[in-house]
C-alpha cells in the first residue's frame, strides 16, 4: 500500500523505534560520533539523533514526536514544525542534521535555505539520504506493521536536488559519501531473512557534509 510521507510515519511511528533497519545501522556506522555545542536535528522522528546530539529535534509528525517525548533524555527538546519555517534563530546551530528526511519533503529548497539559515558561520551540515543508485535499483521506503507493508511517496531526485539546493544558499561541499552494507549489518539481515550479498554492492546511504562560511 502506498502512502503519503506524513500517513507513513503516523502509522509507523509506535513501532519505529523496535524495528531493526539496516540503513539506519549503516549510516550510525559510516557517520559515529557526531559533536557540536549546539545542534539541530531536521526531521529528528522519535529522536534517535537528537538525544546522541543532546540538542533539538524537529519533525512535522506529531505521533512520532510523541515517541520521542515518552524518553525522559528528550521531553522538552522535540518541536513540531515543518522544516520549511524552522522555529530557530538564524545562526544558531553549530551542527545542522537532517537524516533520511530531505525525500519527503515537499518544499525541498525551502528545508535547505532553513538548514543554512539556522546554521553560524563555520558550522556544519550533515544530511543523509536513501543513495541515488539504491533509488534507481528499485529499493523502496517501506515498513511492515503486522501483515500489511506501506510504501511512503518520496522524491527520487531528492540528492541531486538537495547539492543544487545547498550551493544556491551558499553552502560550501565539505564531502559527500556513498556507504554499503557490510559485515556489520549482518545480523540485521539474518534476523530479517534476508541476503547481505544480493545488495552490498549497491551504494545503499548517501552522505553530504557542508560547512557555512
Amino acid at each position: 500500500m502506498v502512502v503519503s510521507a506524513l500517513e507513513g510515519h503516523r502509522i509507523w511511528a509506535s513501532q519505529y523505534d523496535g524495528s531493526l533497519n539496516p540503513l539506519l545501522a549503516l549510516e550510525e556506522r559510516v557517520l559515529g560520533t557526531l559533536k557540536g555545542r549546539t545542534c539541530v536535528d531536521v526531521g529528528c522522528g522519535t529522536g534517535r539523533w537528537t538525544s546522541r546530539l543532546a540538542g533539538f529535534g524537529v519533525d512535522l509528525c506529531e505521533e512520532m514526536l510523541r515517541e520521542g517525548s515518552e524518553k525522559s533524555a528528550l521531553r522538552g527538546r522535540l518541536l513540531q514544525a515543518d522544516a520549511g519555517a524552522l522555529p530557530f534563530a538564524s545562526g544558531s546551530s553549530d551542527l545542522t542534521l537532517c537524516s533520511f528526511a530531505v525525500g519527503y519533503m515537499n518544499n525541498l529548497p525551502a528545508a535547505i535555505a532553513e538548514i543554512a539559515r539556522i546554521t553560524r558561520p563555520g558550522g556544519r551540515v550533515i544530511i543523509t539520504d536513501l543513495h541515488p543508485a539504491a533509488v534507481a535499483a528499485g529499493w523502496t521506503r517501506s515498513f511492515r506493521v503486522g501483515a500489511a507493508v506501506y510504501e511512503m511517496e518520496h522524491t527520487r531526485t531528492a540528492v541531486p536536488q538537495t547539492v543544487e539546493a545547498a550551493r544556491r544558499c551558499g553552502l560550501e561541499l565539505a564531502q559527500q559519501q556513498d556507504a554499503c552494507f557490510g559485515e556489520p549489518e549482518r545480523p540485521i539481515f539474518e534476523a530479517a531473512r534476508k541476503s547481505l550479498e544480493d545488495v552490498a554492492q549497491t551504494p545503499a546511504v548517501w552522505i553530504g557534509i557542508w560547512t557555512k562560511p
